[in-house]
């Protein structure tokens, strides 16, 4: 092969390793996998398998069409696999990459493939840590530069540069294997002499830079991949903990509510305070048991329920009158755990409890735009504020107010809304309007941060 062709198979293979590697990483499953570090046997098995069937279609395109070498990258997908998945995964899938060549009579391919996977295996084993393989580039100037200037004092490995001379060294070998043994093993072979110094350098300079690109670009891309799952992993866990934080919030609000009215009846009604105990403990038993992000709208409307009969101990059956407008569609709908207590409790509080005759509190909820419309009115001493604007600039009174709202922020973003009212200035009504969540996983979920991540991510789709 002249030098001509031979740079022009070279920029081929790069288009094909890239090409390679970005189909197979739209594999959700090979995307679980490279997140790993710690595998199965069967997990790099699979890796292996992933990798092997793309590269080895390639050998086989190369031994069917004449003049395709650029096609057949078995041996850097036997580096590939080694340096990503260790040397079971390398040995493994070295020696399954060369089995359309094999077959063809290349005998040397096996032997220098498993070799090769096992090799970069082994300097797997030796990077003190993992994400240095990872962040390995084709562009190694500085890394060599550190690398002098650490080991002028201090001699030890850097393993970046180990790495980029281990695939030169096996890709030398493989060229030296192939031209000693022609037709037991496909190599392009060096680039031939010209007898022109600048030409000939730049051509051999390319020869080698290509080997260790083809190596590199499909670790670029893939660890581009791995940052994007981090990145959604770290933003799941963030999620996750500020409901967390939100929801320890309510409960002691809520507690600290109940026992000031327990200790206010214990002296002149010990059988309502007995009452109200026994409630509040089938509250708090359904409370440990709930951690979920999300429940349906009837459960929540059942533990609405026990929190109303310990507040009508306190205020009388004759003073506090509750009022259910639920439109059946809708109770089978996930809403935010917890969501309307505070709610409630906040229309008792600053609504009802003012007025010496009591009041009411009407529940609604409906379907509206393709949104879950829930309504808490009660028709008390209203407020002078109205307004109705993204649930992180609602108008909020108090903890659980500015809670609820915090908690729809960070599960919806800007598309849940919390509208306050209070018309002719008699009464309050407080109005979430919450976009549907489109996940299967539910209160049941295993994750609670996963639930969270996937109905931020089906509201802003």
């Amino acid at each position: 092969m002249d030098q001509r062709l031979i740079l022009i198979t070279l920029l081929v293979k790069l288009g094909v390793a890239a090409a390679v590697a970005s189909a197979v990483v739209r594999s959700r499953y090979f995307k679980s996998l490279l997140f790993r570090e710690e595998r199965t046997l069967a997990q790099k098995l699979h890796l292996a398998l992933y990798l092997v069937f793309p590269f080895g279609l390639g050998v086989m395109v190369r031994l069917a069409v004449e003049n395709f070498k650029a096609a057949d990258l078995g041996y850097e997908c036997a580096i590939l696999l080694g340096v990503i998945g260790g040397r079971v995964t390398g040995g493994v899938g070295g020696a399954l990459v060369a089995i359309p060549a094999l077959i063809h009579g290349e005998f040397a391919t096996l032997p220098l493939n498993v070799g090769a996977g096992l090799a970069a295996g082994w300097l797997r084993t030796l990077a003190r840590d993992h994400e240095d393989v990872w962040s390995f580039s084709p562009f190694i100037d500085l890394s060599i530069y550190r690398w002098f200037r650490r080991n002028v004092r201090r001699p030890r490995m850097e393993w970046q540069t180990t790495f980029f001379a281990l695939i030169l060294g096996l890709q030398y070998v493989h060229v030296l294997v192939g031209e000693a043994f022609p037709g037991r093993l496909f190599s392009v072979g060096f680039p031939p002499w010209t007898h022109n110094m600048l030409t000939d350098a730049l051509v051999f300079s390319a020869f080698w830079a290509a080997g260790v690109a083809v190596v590199g670009v499909p670790l670029k891309i893939w660890n581009n991949t791995r940052i994007e799952l981090k990145l959604e992993e770290q933003e799941r866990l963030l999620l996750q903990a500020r409901m967390e934080a939100l929801q320890t919030q309510i409960n002691p609000h809520f507690l600290f509510n109940t026992l000031n009215s327990i200790a206010s009846l214990v002296r002149f009604d010990p059988d309502a305070a007995r009452e109200l105990v026994v409630k509040l403990a089938s509250i708090l038993r359904r409370l440990l048991r709930q951690n979920e992000a999300f429940i349906q709208l009837r459960e929540e409307v059942e533990f609405i329920d026990a929190y109303l009969d310990i507040e009508v101990v306190r205020f009388g059956r004759d003073k506090l009158r509750v009022v259910k407008e639920l439109d059946p569609a809708t109770l089978d709908l996930l809403v935010p755990s917890m969501v309307l207590q505070p709610l409630v409790e906040n229309a008792i509080k600053h609504g009802l409890a003012p007025r010496l005759d009591g009041g009411s509190i009407t529940l609604r909820s409906r379907l509206a735009d393709g949104k879950l419309v829930i309504q808490v009115e009660d028709d008390g001493v209203g407020m002078a504020e109205a307004g109705a604007r993204p649930a992180a600039d609602s108008v909020s009174t108090g903890i659980g107010m500015a809670n609820v709202a915090e908690r729809l922020t960070v599960l919806y973003g800007d598309a849940a809304k919390m509208s306050i009212g209070s018309p002719d200035k008699e009464g309050t009504c407080v109005t979430l309007e919450l976009p549907l969540v489109q996940t299967e996983a539910g209160a049941k979920s295993e994750s609670a941060a996963a639930v969270l991540y996937e109905a931020r991510s089906s509201t802003q789709r």
